[in-house]
């Protein structure tokens, strides 16, 4: 295997609602069984092994889970970081909905439901950082 090969990350995984559920019981532990993660989910969602099964294989299909052998039962863990796709999944809407435009997507939510004191402090805060304030003169 080369160093490209051993690096390689999955390109612009895509997560249902559902992948995002069992995928934050990955993120919050790892690794898991099938038995672990199905009686994590049932509570809260319904769903038994074989619906649990189904999502795992099609998160490994998508390279987003990964599992090991070895033991008395597969173990699953993420290949993504969760900030990894949740910055996907922000690009995607980005682009989807605001034709790439954060400015419009900012403005969306600003003006249907408009922004606290604190939040504004923080987006100025988030710019400064970005160095979107001019120069940073002050």
């Amino acid at each position: 295997m080369n160093q490209s090969e051993q690096t390689a990350r999955p390109q612009a995984v895509q997560l249902s609602p559902g992948e995002w559920k069992l995928m934050e019981q990955l993120w919050a532990e790892s690794p898991q069984t099938i038995t672990r993660l199905t009686a994590a989910l049932q509570p809260a969602t319904g769903w038994g092994k074989h619906t649990v099964i189904t999502m795992l294989n099609r998160l490994e299909a998508k390279g987003a889970v990964a599992h090991t052998e070895g033991g008395p039962a597969k173990q699953f863990s993420p290949r993504i970081p969760r900030a990894e796709a949740a910055l996907q999944e922000t690009e995607t809407l980005l682009q989807k909905v605001y034709g790439g435009s954060l400015g419009l997507l900012v403005n969306a939510f600003v003006e249907q439901k408009g922004i606290t004191e604190a939040e504004r402090a923080e987006l100025l805060r988030i710019l400064e950082k970005a160095g979107g304030q001019g120069g940073g003169q002050g």
